[in-house]
């Protein structure tokens, strides 16, 4: 699909979700409602009940409610019943964990086709951390920066997230690695950036974000007209 395509708000967070200052919370709760549907499958083999349960103290404090997706594994992304619920949510969050367990559990499955179609049909999808990571094309590979497949909902775009506003060794590697048409998003915690459904890029949070294209910092100008999946 194009970058014409209809979707729904996307939020690609640094890190430290539901923790700290609530402003983003707040916002993603303006732009997607009062239930949020949490699928804690980065966090799977850390405490992904956990990661639901701060969900919810955060979410209560703002009005709004959540349940747990607990997809897991690789059989749980194929589950009729998992995926109806997140077909039919309007505020999906992916949480922070591991990236890559996160993109091979969904990838080409029926959870995330789900997910995708709520997508295009205007729920928000968010994710913090790994969940940012992965939902993009390509995928920063957290064990050294280079890129492998991430989910694609947005194409030549890869994120960063845990930023402190100093280049380090990993960042400059992936900077050195990257096609000089994708834009490498560089997010610090509590801060993400927003694409919403007319197509535009905003940000939201107050930590640092740093966009790069060719290896030199740009603006968010860089994210404009990027492939939708």
């Amino acid at each position: 699909m194009n970058d014409s395509s209809p979707h729904g708000p996307l939020a690609l967070i640094g890190g430290g979700e539901w923790l700290g200052d609530d402003a983003i919370d707040r916002r993603l709760v303006e732009l997607g409602g009062e239930h949020v549907l949490v699928l804690p499958t980065a966090a799977a083999y850390e405490n992904p009940k956990a990661a639901v349960e701060t969900a919810s103290r955060r979410y209560r404090d703002l009005g709004a409610t959540v349940d747990g997706c607990m997809v897991l594994s690789r059989g749980d992304a194929e589950s009729e019943i998992f995926a109806d619920a997140v077909r039919e949510a309007r505020f999906i969050y992916l949480s922070g964990g591991s990236p890559l367990h996160l993109r091979v559990t969904l990838k080409d499955s029926l959870v995330f086709d789900a997910l995708r179609s709520a997508w295009h049909n205007g729920a928000l999808v968010a994710g913090s951390s790994a969940g940012a990571m992965a939902l993009t094309d390509p995928m920063i590979d957290p064990r050294g920066g280079a890129f492998t497949v991430g989910l694609g909902l947005v194409s030549d775009v890869a994120v960063m997230p845990h930023y402190r506003a100093q280049r380090n060794v990993q960042l400059e590697r992936t900077l050195s690695l990257a096609d000089s048409s994708c834009a490498v998003v560089a997010l610090g915690e509590a801060t993400g950036v927003l694409l919403l459904s007319d197509g535009t890029w905003g940000v939201v949070g107050s930590g640092p974000v740093e966009v790069f294209l060719g290896g030199r910092e740009t603006g968010l100008e860089a994210l404009a007209g990027k492939r939708i999946g």
